[in-house]
């Protein structure tokens, strides 16, 4: 069978790795000038590093069968991802930990620690917006220090104006686990992230610099199933509508020092700093050695067609907007299949994506005959 899929990132990878090994013949285009779509790396030779191109990208996941689907690729290192916020008057460990409510009101002991921010809270049963519940939750304190100028870069928009459910993951540790995510499995891969798409591709016919769109229905007349991973409004020439998405912007800097900030991930909270992070890149390697070292400054940016959709914005207007999308996509169907982040127009994590890509081959009967 022939099968098209439409775009070279993580969710069309997997599907055409597995399209592949049932046998099926897989062509992938690709808009950009290279694979792997935003967890695309390269190797920076005068730091010894490979650079996160759209961003920091840290595999985790509680799953051993996806960690153990992603590690038949590559090696995987043992970073964990501990996040360090320069609020102007410090810097402090993030998530909140028992280390950052030290910091922040010098308590020393999780009961210590439990007192002192029940002190600080704002009770509110029924929080309208993500301030109110910041404030029910953790507090004015550490609201001001991490949370309202981080996130009225991020998302453009002030607190009070996003829903509570934004922020309601945010966890508040009382142990000095400062590591950013709760999962069992973590790791980035040795070699980079591009390593592992060129092996999923490997089977594959893949062609660049191809805009799908702009011959959408000469592509999808040529193959018996399409998969398709772009944003979802664009297939349908957003006759609905236009979904609402951020975008970013990225400053890279090759620094002659060996070691610029002492950690991969420095947020930066206050609203007067443009950017929201700072990534130093070889931490994400741990290799250390290299007397340069490449940073990237990275700014939210307001998105407009044409720009990256790096995250969805969801809320009531744009889910009923989605739903309109997703009931045309259906109609396609049993041709042509939308999968990831823009086609679901989800916010997912790489292990959320690997567990879609293989969900959708799984109801496709991995490409086997029942397609």
């Amino acid at each position: 069978m022939k099968i098209l899929i439409v775009g070279a990132g993580l969710f069309g990878a997997v599907c055409a790795h597995e399209f592949a090994k049932a046998g099926h013949r897989c062509t992938v285009i690709e808009k950009r000038s290279h694979i792997g779509g935003n967890v695309f790396t390269r190797y920076i030779p005068e730091a010894d590093c490979h650079e996160h191109v759209y961003g920091a990208h840290i595999f985790h996941t509680n799953s051993k069968k996806i960690w153990d689907y992603v590690n038949q690729f590559a090696e995987f290192n043992h970073y964990v991802n501990r996040v360090k916020v320069d609020c102007g008057s410090g810097i402090y460990s993030f998530p909140i930990n028992l280390f950052t409510l030290y910091q922040v009101y010098g308590v020393r002991t999780p009961d210590e620690a439990r007192a002192r921010l029940e002190q600080a809270l704002v009770p509110n049963a029924t929080p309208a917006n993500m301030e109110e519940y910041c404030l029910s939750a953790i507090g004015e304190d550490l609201y001001q220090i991490f949370i309202e100028g981080y996130t009225q870069k991020q998302w453009g928009r002030h607190p009070r104006e996003l829903p509570a459910d934004v922020v309601k993951r945010l966890p508040v540790r009382f142990t000095f686990d400062d590591n950013y995510f709760n999962d069992r499995y973590q790791g980035i891969p040795v070699g980079g992230y591009t390593a592992i798409i060129e092996k999923m591709l490997a089977g594959a016919d893949v062609r660049l610099n191809v805009d799908f769109n702009a011959d959408r229905e000469d592509w999808i007349s040529q193959y018996d199933k399409v998969v398709y991973t772009g944003p979802i409004d664009a297939f349908f020439d957003y006759r609905h509508g236009t979904l609402e998405y951020r975008s970013l912007r990225f400053e890279r800097e090759l620094l002659p020092v060996s070691d610029f900030q002492g950690n991969a991930v420095m947020n930066y909270s206050r609203r007067e700093v443009p950017w929201t992070r700072i990534i130093e890149h070889k931490h994400f390697d741990m290799k250390l050695n290299a007397p340069n070292t490449l940073i990237t400054r990275e700014y939210p940016d307001a998105w407009t067609v044409g720009k990256t959709e790096y995250y969805p914005l969801n809320n009531p207007s744009t889910d009923m907007l989605f739903r309109r999308y997703r009931d045309a996509a259906e109609e396609l169907a049993p041709k042509i299949h939308f999968g990831g982040r823009l086609a679901e127009y989800r916010y997912y994590d790489m292990h959320q994506i690997v567990g879609s890509a293989l969900s959708l081959c799984d109801r496709l009967g991995e490409g086997r005959s029942s397609m």
